[in-house]
């Protein structure tokens, strides 16, 4: 008789998304004010946070691919990698662009000693890896370049947030009409909806107030920031529908891996990149 109120509390905790939002909340603003004291205080900090977050996440997803027997060769991928996030703050986009060439170079001379057995699946999977978070994390640190490069990466980040948050509201209170059901059953029309008005306007107000742009292109960057959160929330779905897992760890409580946070993040960079440094003067 005892353990029914408790059983029914964390029945309580957990919702219709099948999150402890307790627990979740908890963590989301624990990881916020981590990467805003980084971003304002010491730009290098911001990219130590960078480097150690992608490569937790390339741990994750080698542990991941190890359950489907692809072994992805993680000591060339994250030097390589962790290399090109560094090059890219302090030498541009050039130095990524080299940096990269020649990990994947290095890939493919690490695992020659492996012989042929699964050489091309390994290998592949190794360049997947680099190309899915450390090429993507390259474009956080380009915003980051600039004199208002904290701004720039507070912008990406809440649009990408208001995204997830607006979804994940919408999504529980309305969602009835499946999106993607095969994919991922939980997402819905309604959440989608959801994720557009608070991403918009969470664009609009970090472009407006941070950086002095105009709320059209903060629009745009809400718009975006969504469409491209969802697809990236969605591929990394199918990949772990793929490899048979529900989650790609259990490093952070409420939310599941540190990969499962970074999913829609990664997907938005390079858009965000793209809209902030053509149509936002630096400020």
């Amino acid at each position: 008789m005892t353990s029914e109120p408790s059983e029914t509390a964390a029945v309580a905790k957990h919702s219709r998304a099948g999150r402890n939002l307790p627990a979740a909340i908890g963590v989301g603003v624990s990881l916020c004010a981590m990467i805003v004291l980084s971003l304002f205080l010491v730009k290098d900090v911001f990219v130590a946070v960078v480097v150690i977050a992608l490569g937790i996440g390339l741990w994750e997803l080698a542990r991941a691919f190890a359950k489907a027997d692809i072994n992805i060769p993680f000591l060339p991928i994250v030097t390589g990698g962790t290399i090109m996030l560094v090059g890219a703050f302090y030498g541009g986009m050039e130095t990524a662009a080299v940096a990269m060439a020649l990990t994947v170079i290095g890939t493919l001379v690490w695992r020659l000693a492996e012989g042929a057995d699964g050489f091309v699946r390994d290998v592949s999977a190794g360049i997947f890896s680099l190309s899915y978070l450390y090429l993507m994390g390259v474009f956080v640190l380009l915003m980051l370049i600039e004199e208002d490069g904290p701004w720039r990466i507070v912008a990406f980040i809440v649009a990408t947030i208001a995204s997830d948050t607006g979804g994940y509201i919408a999504g529980v209170l309305f969602g009835k009409h499946p999106m993607a059901p095969t994919i991922s059953p939980k997402k819905s029309w309604e959440g989608f909806a959801g994720s557009l008005i608070v991403g918009v306007a969470a664009g609009i107000g970090t472009v407006v107030y941070g950086l002095d742009g105009r709320w059209w292109v903060g629009a745009i960057l809400g718009v975006a920031g969504v469409v491209f959160a969802t697809l990236g929330d969605l591929s990394e779905s199918l990949i772990k529908r793929d490899l048979g897992i529900k989650d790609m760890g259990d490093l952070l409580p409420g939310h599941g891996g540190l990969m499962d946070r970074l999913d829609s993040l990664i997907a938005v960079a390079p858009i965000a990149w793209l809209i902030l440094h053509t149509l936002v003067d630096v400020s």
